[in-house]
């Protein structure tokens, strides 16, 4: 047996050997192929400073199935979390109204962000790149997927998943931002006029604040602020619109006379649920990959959220002697947006304090503030997401830890940032206001306000 397996060794090699000239052919071959792709290889990610093309052997699959996940999760906050949030605090005769204006916002903003508003936001724009971004992506050119020759796009900001997926994640921001406005204007708006003001106001207010505060190159980024995601760019500035807006349009018909019996508590119930599960794509989605950071900010998130609930139904019992679950809904989204900027940047401890603070000043935002300004801000968008998205910002000043992040805090860099998205949506909100009225009514004749606008813009009504 040992002889016999011996001997046959050199007939092995004799056979390999007679396969080598088989091998040298393929191998000169296939060489000038091999040459050309090491001639012109795909960009290396590490290069880029612009969206643009790389191997798609670079892209991470699991960080890219959880940003695809968190973009379905933010998507689920507006539609149907806002329309069931707000429909349900609306009197019934405009609950139709209201959820109208949620999908008719989705469709329009979701249009506009694929023509330019996402070039607009997320390229670095020359000139102009610390204001705004170019046109090079506007109808979403350049967003290739070339299988044949094994490239992707990607943006430079998100240079492990494909830029497809991160201008969708995007995209759910800018829809829920536009969407949360319709909070302060519902019940006498015109429809029309809501969908034209929408999308000026995508275009002039929230894809430039957006490019200041999330593309390398916009100014505030440059200063240091910290924004994790979208305590500034989505919060602050859509209480500031809804304040303006609110301001512009007027009071309700009876405002302060007449109660203003919300119409089904137990849908606004449902969509604050939506809205909090909704929140883990929102911020643990904007670590823009499935790590440790993502991890920490699904958990400072829940947390958040829980000590606002329990803070603002604590300042409602020591104010009015009971807890509403209005109270209980509005403290969780005041936590949930409070920690929206510091949610990648913070200690579970510290957002725990964020959550009990943001409780206190929005219930104090949506009461006391509220009859100082006399707006009718009409389900409180300034008193929750403006003064939870301020207090958020400055907090993470504070509170950011550098061993989680990578980088320090300034305190002074979140007031500069905070004081310039206040003041240019402030002062924009309105100018976009002043042009919507240029081409149609904004509000609706008292006749139609008192029928509702179910029946006097939509002609449906709720079933029986």
């Amino acid at each position: 047996m040992h002889h016999n397996r011996v001997t046959a060794l050199p007939h092995h090699f004799h056979h390999q050997r007679n396969l080598l000239p088989h091998f040298a052919l393929i191998t000169a071959l296939l060489a000038p192929v091999t040459a050309a792709a090491q001639a012109t290889p795909a960009a290396p990610p590490a290069a880029l400073t612009s969206p643009g093309l790389v191997a798609a052997s670079t892209i991470s699959g699991a960080d890219t199935a959880w940003l695809m996940v968190s973009t379905a999760l933010v998507l689920l906050m507006t539609l149907p979390g806002i329309a069931l949030f707000y429909g349900g605090m609306v009197r019934r005769f405009n609950v139709i109204n209201t959820m109208a204006s949620v999908v008719g916002i989705a469709a329009v903003v979701s249009l506009l962000w694929f023509g330019v508003a996402y070039s607009l936001a997320f390229t670095p724009g020359g000139a102009l790149g610390g204001f705004i971004g170019g046109f090079e992506r506007a109808g979403f050119s350049g967003m290739e997927f070339l299988g044949a020759t094994g490239q992707v796009a990607v943006s430079h900001i998100a240079k492990h998943v494909p830029e497809s997926v991160f201008a969708m994640f995007q995209l759910t921001f800018a829809i829920i931002t536009c969407a949360l406005v319709v909070g302060a204007l519902v019940e006498r708006m015109h429809f029309g006029a809501l969908l034209t003001f929408t999308g000026l106001w995508l275009l002039l207010v929230y894809a430039p604040i957006a490019h200041w505060v999330w593309e390398p190159g916009g100014w505030l980024a440059q200063l240091g602020a910290l924004d994790f995601a979208g305590g500034s760019v989505v919060h602050i500035n859509a209480g500031a619109a809804a304040l303006v807006c609110a301001y512009a349009l007027g009071p309700r018909e009876g405002y302060g006379r007449e109660p203003f019996i919300p119409f089904n508590l137990g849908l606004t119930m449902a969509g604050t649920g939506l809205l909090w599960v909704g929140w883990f794509g929102f911020n643990a989605g904007s670590a823009l990959a499935a790590d440790g950071r993502a991890g920490l900010a699904m958990a400072v998130t829940h947390i958040a959220a829980a000590a606002g609930a329990l803070s603002w139904m604590a300042a409602e019992w020591l104010a009015r002697k009971r807890a509403s679950l209005l109270g209980l809904c509005s403290g969780v989204v005041a936590g949930l947006v409070a920690i929206t900027p510091a949610a990648g940047f913070v200690s579970p401890r510290s957002a725990l304090i964020i959550g009990l603070v943001a409780g206190v000043a929005c219930y104090w935002g949506a009461t006391a503030l509220k009859r100082k300004l006399r707006a009718d801000d009409s389900l409180d968008v300034f008193g929750v997401h403006g003064v939870g998205g301020l207090v958020g910002a400055l907090l993470t000043g504070l509170l950011a830890d550098p061993a989680i992040s990578g980088v320090e805090a300034s305190f002074m860099a979140q007031v500069i940032a905070c004081v310039a998205v206040l003041a240019y949506s402030l002062v924009m909100t309105a100018v976009v206001l002043w042009i919507t009225s240029r081409f149609t009514t904004l509000r609706v004749r008292e006749f139609e306000e008192r029928a509702g606008l179910d029946v006097s813009l939509h002609n449906e009504q709720l079933g029986h």
